[in-house]
């Protein structure tokens, strides 16, 4: 299985086919934004006009069917607090969100969920079953902090039983790319003691080394109970392909934040 690319009026986004409730993984591709933050920019704290980025969560609905009217979002400190949000949660565009979480589950038909990327990992978690939805967001440092065990672990609150959850990781810096400091395979070589092979591969200097992010998510997926077919790896890289997604590295921080989301339909 491959992630599925649409293009809705010039809004282009992608969804992963395991994943039934509905959801997207956007792109720069569609809004009105201008500038560093051209053009689907969905992050309201990066310097954007407001106006524009009311109109990208416009198009944003218009194009998926996703209630962004209706939503509740991350403001990620890269920690590992996943928040199971409510009808409380219901967030006002432009207004500061109250609390801190890299991620957010629910159980509330009609209310979507979203967390922000330009390099970072986005996972989106659906159980079909028991109708719970995720939105995480994976940088280095909450996947090392084992935001993946929160997230699940939150979703259990909820009703779900991990061997029934469905996963997408979508576009961010891969392995191509994602070059570090020693600071995190030794992280990683943590959270993976007996499962790191090929995780890591030497960099192009010395104390140097790329790291397979996406690889580590979905192999500590597995061992929280996930079965392998139920995840979808992107190989999709933001930093390779900056024409289509953010990239903070390959920008210096000047850009907007594409995003991943996710909601339960109405019954």
């Amino acid at each position: 299985m491959t992630f599925t690319e649409h293009n809705q009026n010039g809004v282009v986004y992608l969804t992963a086919p395991n994943i039934t409730a509905r959801h997207a993984f956007t792109t720069r591709y569609g809004g009105v934004s201008g500038g560093i933050w051209s053009s689907l920019n969905l992050g309201e704290n990066r310097g954007d006009a407001p106006e524009n980025v009311i109109e990208n969560y416009r198009r944003v609905k218009e194009a998926t069917g996703i209630p962004t009217d209706h939503m509740a979002f991350t403001r990620q400190v890269h920690g590992k607090i996943v928040r199971v949000v409510t009808e409380e949660d219901v967030h006002t565009l432009m207004t500061p969100v109250p609390y801190e979480a890299d991620g957010v589950v629910t159980n509330l038909p009609g209310l979507a969920i979203t967390c922000f990327i330009a390099d970072c990992v986005p996972l989106l978690l659906h159980d079909p079953v028991h109708k719970v939805v995720g939105a995480v967001h994976c940088g280095w440092r909450s996947t090392v902090q084992d935001i993946m065990a929160e997230a699940v672990a939150q979703m259990q609150t909820l009703g779900t039983d991990p061997a029934d959850l469905q996963a997408a990781i979508g576009a961010s810096i891969g392995a191509c790319c994602f070059e570090t400091g020693p600071e995190v395979p030794e992280a990683v070589y943590e959270l993976l003691p007996d499962d790191h092979d090929g995780i890591v591969r030497p960099g192009k200097a010395p104390e140097k080394f790329y790291v397979d992010l996406r690889e580590a998510i979905r192999r500590r997926l597995v061992q929280l109970g996930l079965r392998p077919e139920n995840i979808l790896v992107s190989q999709e890289c933001t930093m390779c392909q900056t024409e289509k997604y953010w990239s903070h590295r390959a920008t210096d921080g000047k850009r907007g934040h594409q995003a991943a989301m996710i909601v339960l339909d109405q019954e």
